[in-house]
């Protein structure tokens, strides 16, 4: 099943990110795609609001990899743009995090796709103008 969502702004991507929250399930994996800059931060931070956290208790994990965000259910937010190879991803537990009762997001996932679950969703965001965006949602 593929639904696609454009956003004219940064609250419309948080809205359209938590309403999709709700479709998820404990142990679900979300891989996020798309460009430097298009909104995969934004859409988190939506995202975790489903969960009763802040969207000011999530940034960007580029240089730490993965941020933990606790809420009524515990979402994990990878980062693998800077990884060298799998090997890495594997050396912090990846696989007990994908595999686990939570909710991974993952953020460039075509650097870890060996180790993904094959039923993972994948949500790509498109940047159509400076405010606009396509969110595509497969899964």
């Amino acid at each position: 099943m593929t639904q696609d969502f454009i956003s004219h702004s940064v609250s419309e991507t948080l809205r359209i990110a938590e309403e999709f929250a709700e479709t998820v399930s404990p142990g679900d994996v979300i891989l996020l795609e798309g460009d430097l800059g298009a909104g995969k931060t934004h859409f988190v931070k939506g995202f975790v609001r489903r969960f009763g956290l802040s969207s000011e208790v999530v940034s960007s994990p580029t240089f730490t990899i993965i941020n933990e965000y606790i809420g009524s259910l515990a979402v994990y937010h990878f980062d693998f743009y800077r990884i060298e190879n799998i090997e890495e991803a594997l050396e912090i537990g990846t696989e007990e995090y994908l595999y686990g009762t939570g909710v991974c997001i993952v953020e460039w996932p075509e650097r870890v796709r060996d180790i993904l679950p094959e039923d993972a969703q994948t949500v790509h965001i498109t940047t159509i103008a400076p405010e606009k965006r396509m969110i595509t949602i497969v899964g």
